[in-house]
């Protein structure tokens, strides 16, 4: 008898073992072309990038080391500063206006019925090829005839606006005006979602204490929105870092210094001049820059963002 007490429980563990080992086959199956792709094409190319950031290479002769020249001689590089400085501003235009106007389009959204069909048209330029948006938009801020916005400013205002794309000064404003319209929709979204998930009890009880619309906006809806403004806050601004694309179509920073961007400066260095390690070693900076930034609103989230509610 006692021996077939002690039976059941090694069974019971053999039993045991056999499901977690099963279990673990199949997660591995299920799991293992993810990870390789992970790490084939994220993983491998990151170190790769970072090993490379302290070398000397041409893409095709012999490597050499470098040790921090790459990162000293960008640093000192009145290029790379200009295209952190744009890279600056190019942020302080699109994260607040952008942000701030979708936040104004979803909370009268909101109220609306059948705003369903309002997101559709609104998050259109969202999933509109970026190629295709600077092209257009190349059309409507030409500073020639043919621009658009300038044509029309001058024929029913009597305006003369400036050369958009040309003049090193408004370039940058040019690019945050077609940034903050291709990305508007995705913020729209998001910020509706956000607002039909404030219970409306609160507004309600609000309302009855006599608040007003400024002030169940300001007491209400910002503090319970915190969250998904901040979530919103740091993608936005780590999409401006990595702006290029539009950049690149739109105006081509080569012959116009005002639209040069930490990302373009990477691709001139690697893919113009051929000077990788100088190409990986400003990635690395645009990364840390990234990094400290996010880490910033992170820090700031704990006096800003409220997750009760």
């Amino acid at each position: 008898m006692a021996i077939l007490t002690e039976a059941r429980p090694r069974a019971a563990g053999r039993a045991a073992k056999t499901v977690r080992n099963r279990d673990g086959w199949w997660a591995a199956f299920f799991l293992g072309p993810q990870l390789t792709l992970l790490a084939v094409f994220l993983v491998f190319p990151l170190g790769f990038a970072v090993v490379l950031a302290f070398m000397r290479w041409d893409g095709l002769g012999q490597k050499e080391w470098a040790g921090l020249d790459n990162f000293a001689a960008q640093l000192t590089d009145p290029e790379f500063g200009l295209a952190v400085w744009n890279t600056v501003k190019l942020a302080l235009l699109t994260v607040p206006f952008g942000l701030g106007l979708a936040l104004l389009i979803a909370i009268a959204l909101n109220s609306v019925k059948g705003s369903g069909f309002y997101r559709v048209l609104y998050f259109m330029p969202v999933v509109t090829s970026s190629v295709a948006v600077a092209l257009m938009w190349q059309i409507i801020l030409a500073g020639d005839e043919y621009g658009v916005l300038n044509t029309s400013l001058e024929r029913w205002f009597g305006i003369s606006a400036p050369d958009w794309l040309g003049d090193p000064g408004w370039v940058i404003v040019a690019i945050a005006i077609v940034t903050i319209w291709s990305s508007l929709g995705l913020n729209v979204v998001i910020f509706l979602a956000g607002l039909q998930t404030i219970p409306p009890q609160i507004v309600e009880a609000a309302r009855i204490d006599g608040a007003g619309a400024l002030r169940i906006f300001r007491s209400v809806t910002l503090p319970l929105l915190s969250p998904t403004i901040f979530f919103s806050s740091v993608v936005a601004v780590i999409s401006s870092f990595q702006a290029f694309d539009q950049i690149y179509v739109l105006v081509n920073p080569e012959h116009n210094e005002g639209a040069r961007t930490i990302v373009y400066q990477v691709y001139e260095l690697g893919f113009k001049d051929f000077e990788f390690g100088m190409s990986s070693a400003a990635a690395l900076i645009l990364l840390v820059l990234t990094l400290l930034v996010t880490l910033v609103q992170f820090a700031a989230q704990k006096r800003l963002v409220h997750y009760d509610t």
